[in-house]
């Protein structure tokens, strides 16, 4: 591939943010690909926008000009030998690996290959299994690319199967720079890359969110709000989780334009109306979840900085102002942590939030 070729393909993953190394990976993939891949990494990275891309210069007949009618569609998600599965409830389901399987078998519309999608593989404990098959005896015509947050030992074997690719977290100051080039401002750009967590999606969102500051403060003052009553501990989780649902608003508005804009050129094409439309708005509460998901994440390492930062004051000066003792503080980190893992277990928000801030509570009194 020419210098100018490189060029035109890194053109595929224009607006992606802070993963070169795995682009580099990708274009040179998509040259002598192999029948799997596995994209590893916490959600928000860009994983769409990255495999849209790679499937871009797969499905391309000149391997991703990216001007092409092929690239166009596939960059939109419509061309049909780009099959993005979507799961039907909370797991990927048994069925939904079965339809998988029965995607990959299937001769391409269009194309000399397809390349077939499965997301959220950290939750196929038992549906995993049932995509061995395919990945050890795999169709030629048919690329999957899986995507994973973690590598599970459930998901061990199945890794195995594939080339594994790696996403990290983009750095605080690679965000704001990229936000800024979109044509953010530049405090709005900060604040954003801040509160992200390193997730190009999070930071995208928060960048037209002006309470970003406001609920990072709410969680901050948990410490010193905490006087040991139910009453405090209740308002507390109140206040926390309608902060929670109010940054929800900015992607539940983006939705709504994407199905006016879907309805729109569904109508145009003399549809009565949008192809897929349960699905998409299947899609689009997953997103909310996980955004909502997100924000309380979030919420959580701020809390568990706020303990970190009294630790390291009291450490420093044990005559200061901040109660309690040292151990006490990193104990509380360590318990706002615990509960940070267990968000991915859909628990009950305000049980959750009550219980976690009767235990601070506990402690700062010891």
């Amino acid at each position: 591939m020419t210098q100018a070729e490189v060029s035109r393909s890194r053109s595929l993953f224009e607006g992606v943010a802070g993963q070169d190394a795995v682009i580099d990976q990708l274009l040179a993939a998509a040259g002598r690909p192999v029948h799997a891949y596995l994209l590893v990494g916490a959600s928000g990275l860009q994983q769409r926008e990255l495999v849209r891309g790679f499937a871009a210069a797969l499905l391309c007949p000149s391997g991703g000009c990216g001007r092409c009618d092929a690239c166009r569609r596939v960059l939109s998600g419509v061309h049909p030998d780009l099959v993005e599965i979507e799961r039907a409830g909370a797991q990927l389901a048994v069925d939904d690996a079965r339809r998988v399987v029965r995607v990959a078998y299937r001769r391409p519309r269009e194309a000399r290959r397809q390349v077939v999608v499965v997301p959220d593989l950290h939750l196929a404990r038992l549906a995993a299994p049932v995509l061995l098959k395919t990945l050890e005896e795999p169709p030629e015509s048919t690329i999957l690319v899986l995507l994973t947050e973690s590598v599970t030992p459930e998901l061990a074997t199945v890794a195995s199967r594939c080339v594994e690719l790696n996403l990290s977290p983009v750095p605080e100051a690679d965000l704001a720079a990229w936000l800024e080039a979109s044509g953010a401002d530049e405090d709005a750009s900060r604040r954003a890359a801040h509160a992200s967590g390193g997730s190009a999606d999070r930071a995208r969102l928060l960048v037209d969110d002006p309470t970003v500051d406001e609920r990072r403060q709410l969680w901050m003052q948990v410490p010193s709000r905490l006087d040991g009553t139910g009453a405090t501990v209740v308002r507390l989780a109140e206040e926390l989780l309608d902060a929670a649902s109010g940054a929800v608003e900015p992607l539940k508005a983006r939705h709504l334009a994407e199905l006016e804009e879907l309805a729109a050129s569904a109508k145009a094409a003399g549809e009565k109306g949008i192809p897929g439309r349960r699905e998409i708005e299947e899609r689009h509460r997953r997103e909310e979840r996980r955004q909502r998901t997100d924000e309380l994440r979030a919420g959580l390492a701020e809390l568990a900085r706020a303990y970190r930062d009294r630790a390291v004051e009291k450490a420093n000066n044990p005559s200061g102002h901040a109660n309690g003792r040292v151990r006490d503080f990193s104990e509380a980190c360590d318990v706002v942590g615990a509960v940070a893992v267990e968000l991915v277990r859909n628990p009950n928000e305000m049980l959750m939030l009550e219980a976690l801030f009767l235990r601070l509570s506990a402690l700062s009194e010891t």
